[in-house]
């Protein structure tokens, strides 16, 4: 299996196989271990990852920083004043250029085509730290969380709560080739992509999952093993922070949101939070979060991606 991700790129979980995306997981969990014994690997010693940023990042830049130096390998971080994908220069000679200097290249950006676009031309693998598409490495680590709580992710409730955005797309795409049971509740005029939604509609109950829209979120939440939120107002749409504020009210993950699910449930959120929209103090410092987990989990699933692919 493992020579099927060499030199692969990873843009959308939808990409790839159930069986891929299991083996991944499945080799994140013996890194992990491997890490809390002290064993030092150097699975990518001579291999360097590139690292461009669009956007802020904290637990993207400090995860993919640290899997590669716990690999073995080296990285280097570069910024938008360095590079201005498509303004300073094009995207596909900062593609080519690349290929000759470093062996895979991660990018965080507002736009998926620029991922896109930069695939295309790079001889390289390009991984998707985000887009507005899309954040399959978000998910990624999220899915590693789940199978380590509950044991499986197969069968697990999965709620997403909130904007219908990258982070939603990225749980339709594992819910089409893992056959989730995924429901999702958004304010109207915030639904998922229709195209993103539309596939996922199709093939999650050919994978055995069940994939279900409920716009009442008390609703939406009841009978959940995990629930699941994200900011109200993404990068690049902060003129529509006080609209959103006031469509996104309900869908607050509270104290009473959580009380409407009938049993214990995971809440998990992928950071940053902006407490008190999306959620609460209260339910993110309390007994229910996963938080903390979720954002380590993020080193510990790239670790695994970057060495399937680069090693």
């Amino acid at each position: 299996m493992r020579w099927m991700f060499r030199g692969k790129d990873f843009l959308d979980l939808a990409d790839f196989s159930a069986e891929e995306i299991q083996y991944v997981l499945q080799t994140a969990i013996s890194l992990k271990r491997r890490l809390m014994i002290g064993e030092r690997l150097h699975t990518l010693e001579g291999k360097t990852l590139a690292l461009l940023f669009e956007k802020p990042s904290l637990r993207t830049r400090v995860s993919f920083e640290m899997a590669m130096a716990q690999l073995g390998g080296s990285s280097l971080c570069l910024g938008p004043q360095e590079v201005g994908l498509g303004k300073r220069e094009a995207v596909k000679d900062v593609g080519k250029v690349l290929a000759r200097m470093v062996d895979a290249v991660m990018l965080r950006t507002f736009d998926h085509n620029t991922a896109l676009e930069l695939a295309r031309f790079c001889e390289i693998p390009v991984i998707n730290g985000l887009s507005d598409l899309h954040h399959p490495c978000q998910v990624l680590g999220d899915l590693l969380t789940i199978l380590e709580k509950k044991g499986k992710i197969k069968g697990v409730e999965i709620c997403f709560v909130g904007d219908g955005n990258n982070l939603c797309h990225s749980w339709l795409s594992a819910s089409s080739v893992l056959g989730l049971n995924l429901t999702v509740t958004t304010p109207e005029g915030f639904q998922p992509n229709p195209d993103i939604w539309e596939k996922a509609e199709v093939l999650t109950p050919l994978r055995g999952g069940r994939l279900r829209f409920e716009p009442d979120p008390l609703v939406a939440v009841k009978g959940m093993d995990v629930i699941y939120t994200d900011v109200w107002t993404s990068m690049g749409r902060e003129s529509e922070t006080e609209e959103r504020i006031v469509k996104f009210r309900p869908f607050q993950v509270n104290e009473e949101l959580i009380s409407r699910v009938g049993k214990e449930v995971l809440v998990m959120h992928c950071m940053p939070a902006h407490r008190g929209q999306e959620i609460t103090d209260e339910v993110m410092d309390g007994p229910f979060s996963i938080c903390i987990d979720q954002a380590e989990n993020r080193l510990h699933a790239q670790k695994a991606l970057l060495a399937l692919i680069l090693g």
